[in-house]
């Protein structure tokens, strides 16, 4: 049984994999270009992948590959119908990162929220040590008890943000892009409703046809100006274009962003215009990566290949 890793260090070098030898041979890659798949795969049994594309162009040679293991929970990158037509199996993993990402949206809003790039130069600058005063409020900031945070995308993650939000204080509400998930515990709102009445807007959505540039300068154009969006669904949910005339008009007060429309970051990448503004906090897409999650997701997918195995 050859097992091989494609893109090994997208989980982590900080991650032992050493347990999935007990299935056979393991090699790893740290990086695989398209054109470097076909060779690599050619004799494997089961590849483990996180961005790599899965094709008949890249894995048309494999002929003793049973199983393909995502590290993630989107699947954009299989092409399921070849995979099935070749009796292929897939396995993706989802729910590990549900915690890490809950916190890491708190981590980009109070960032902004409570102006913590300038305090912190301040203090580093050594502003603070010729104060006269023992406090320092230059930047106004406000509780977020009391305020209304909207959740686009009311899955796992929504959830938790909206149980960790209320627990702040503030109100929960969500909207449901695909329209099936609903819960009882928070009010469900349209779209329009949700951005003029949120203070905090979240994105927890998946990127589909319901989605795909739902943020865009119309949208902006409904929130409060006061309003703050995390994003940490996908990036093309954002019209990153519309966010920059949004931020640089002060149609709204801040973004805080974890994921964007071309990763890693393009140097066209309209954003660039921001990268020096206070208002915009950008993380390269960590929200899911804490080693606890990481951790996780590497049991289940052990676990999926066990079960595949002994099936």
């Amino acid at each position: 049984m050859k097992l091989v890793f494609l893109d090994r260090k997208s989980i982590g070098s900080d991650i032992d994999l050493l347990k999935f030898s007990t299935f056979g041979e393991v090699i790893n890659y740290d990086f695989t270009y398209p054109n470097e798949v076909k060779d690599r795969v050619k004799d494997a049994d089961i590849i483990v992948v996180n961005k790599t594309l899965i094709n008949e162009e890249t894995i048309g040679e494999a002929k003793n590959l049973k199983l393909v293991c995502v590290t993630a929970t989107g699947t954009n990158n299989l092409d399921k119908e070849y995979l099935d037509k070749r009796g292929i199996a897939w396995r993706n993993v989802a729910g590990y990162s549900t915690d890490s990402v809950a916190q890491h949206t708190f981590a980009l809003l109070f960032y902004l929220y409570e102006h913590l790039p300038y305090y912190d130069r301040y203090v580093s600058s050594k502003g603070y040590m010729g104060d006269k005063l023992f406090t320092h409020f230059e930047r106004q900031f406000h509780e977020i008890s009391g305020k209304t945070w909207g959740i686009i995308g009311m899955g796992a993650i929504g959830q938790k943000v909206a149980q960790l939000a209320e627990a702040f204080g503030c109100k929960a509400q969500y909207y449901s892009t695909s329209g099936k998930n609903h819960n009882k515990l928070y009010k469900e709102v349209g779209f329009d409703e949700l951005l003029k009445t949120s203070d905090i807007v979240s994105i927890h959505a998946p990127l589909d046809e319901n989605t795909q540039g739902l943020m865009n300068k119309e949208a902006f154009s409904k929130m409060k100006e006061s309003a703050v969006l995390i994003n940490v669904g996908r990036g093309p949910i954002i019209v990153e274009e519309d966010l920059v005339w949004a931020i640089q008009n002060n149609q709204i007060a801040g973004a805080g962003l974890d994921v964007l429309t071309e990763e890693p970051m393009s140097k066209d990448c309209p954003l660039t215009e921001l990268l020096e503004d206070d208002h915009v906090f950008i993380t390269p897409h960590i929200a899911w990566a804490s080693v606890e999650a990481r951790v996780r997701l590497m049991d289940i997918i052990y676990s999926q290949i066990e079960e595949f195995l002994n099936s």
